[in-house]
């Protein structure tokens, strides 16, 4: 049975690549075989001292790049961390690690010191598999690397599917991982996930060549290792679900206090902070800020038993939101450019500016064959428009992306039509 899924490309071969389009490809692929048991059978779970060392032996003595996923189990426990990495590498097989009964997994990270990583999606994974010590030297994301190719779905599932000619069931995605004992399906779904990373990431790197891609992927993994994980935000709790609602310093002051109080006991039960109180309860107090427990009892979202037993806690809050001289800003300082809704009042030209860049990105991601978000952040467009360089050529365009990170691809690709547009903005034109 062949894991390779080949694609040749119709046409004139002469054709230029750089410009390849998956609708020109045919795809010579048997019928869709499911992938439903690993090579080697389901790995037992690591969760000794012995059994940890016996695993980074064996990745140590293994070759080539290393396929690592992570389960989660966000929507049930308190944070991100892992509660299951798998890990596969040539002449190793397939090791599933229960992080839990370790401080960190320093073992597995001194085993693959210098060697690539093959994650999909890794910017969601790298964050918990650095609270255990890991992280790679080199990268391959196979989400990232598809989206650069142009395929029209990117999930793990849909890309082994279309490059591998496989099914992968993902039916286990979404389950509480810090379940112990696992049940014996989760583990051989998990251990799935990591069958094939490593024969994916071969097909992606001759397609990405054929495209004159490669390059492109290989700076934007680096830029996702370069940046590490992102620090704290500032104010979490200014992301609570509609925020929109909230009117002024006081309910906000509400909201900061719930949202804080919720925190703190969310981490000291290890439970996600939703399964105390959604966050649609926290606007509804902070609007209505209940003075008594059957008032706060009738407010939308605090009618489970979780919310009604800490009912004295949630009114703690509100009554220190009440009596606090500390009241937040209902919005805080920012340089982003306004809404791009907003710009044609406020300056038509940087809105023309935006409006040519927009089109101009949008028919050269097309003839890439790329997302248009991945050529170029939106963000840098928009604070580029908005706030272009005093003088206007190749060169100060290109400093003014370089210092907003983007990459050196993207500035070799974008800077000639983004100056294009800096000096002969098209004005939109009028309404019939």
């Amino acid at each position: 049975m062949t894991l390779k899924r080949n694609l040749t490309t119709a046409g004139d071969p002469a054709a230029d690549t750089a410009s390849h389009d998956l609708d020109d490809l045919t795809l010579e692929v048997p019928d869709v075989v499911e992938l439903d048991t690993p090579r080697e059978g389901v790995p037992f779970v690591i969760s000794t001292d012995a059994g940890l060392q016996r695993c980074a032996a064996a990745l140590a003595a293994g070759t080539g790049p290393v396929a690592v996923d992570a389960e989660r189990s966000s929507g049930f426990r308190y944070g991100q961390r892992a509660f299951l990495v798998q890990i596969r590498r040539e002449g190793a097989g397939t090791w599933l690690i229960d992080p839990e009964p370790f401080e960190d997994l320093e073992p597995i990270q001194a085993a693959l010191v210098g060697s690539e990583w093959i994650l999909h999606a890794s910017t969601q994974d790298l964050p918990c598999l650095s609270e255990l010590g890991l992280w790679p030297s080199a990268l391959f994301d196979t989400e990232l690397a598809a989206r650069l190719a142009g395929l029209p779905r990117v999930g793990l599932a849909a890309v082994i599917e279309q490059l591998l000619g496989f099914r992968l069931a993902k039916e286990h995605s979404a389950a509480d991982w810090s379940t112990r004992p696992l049940p014996e399906p989760w583990l051989k779904y998990a251990a799935l996930d990591v069958e094939v990373l490593i024969e994916l990431r071969e097909e992606l790197i001759e397609l990405l060549s054929s495209q004159g891609k490669l390059e492109f992927a290989l700076e934007e993994f680096q830029a996702i290792l370069d940046a590490g994980v992102a620090p704290p935000r500032k104010e979490p709790w200014r992301r609570t679900s509609g925020m929109h609602q909230i009117r002024d310093r006081r309910q906000l002051a509400a909201v900061r206090q719930l949202w804080l109080e919720r925190e703190d006991l969310a981490r000291k039960r290890d439970v996600a902070p939703g399964r105390l109180l959604p966050d649609s309860a926290l606007i509804a107090a902070a609007r209505a800020m209940p003075t008594t427990v059957p008032q706060l009892i009738a407010t939308r979202g605090f009618d489970g038993r979780a919310a009604q037993r800490e009912a004295p806690r949630w009114l703690r809050a509100l009554m220190s939101a009440r009596d606090t001289e500390d009241l937040p800003p209902l919005h805080l300082p920012t340089n982003a450019p306004p809404p791009p809704r907003a710009w044609a009042d406020k300056d038509p030209v940087a809105a023309a500016r935006l409006t040519t860049a927009r089109q101009a990105l949008t028919d050269l991601a097309a003839e890439w064959d790329m997302p248009v978000e991945n050529l170029l952040t939106p963000d840098h467009l928009r604070r580029l428009m908005w706030r272009p360089p005093t003088e206007l050529n190749s060169e100060s365009v290109d400093a003014a992306l370089a210092e907003l990170g983007a990459r050196s691809w993207q500035r070799k690709l974008t800077v000639p039509l983004l100056l294009e547009a800096l000096l002969h903005p098209q004005p939109e034109s009028p309404a019939a």
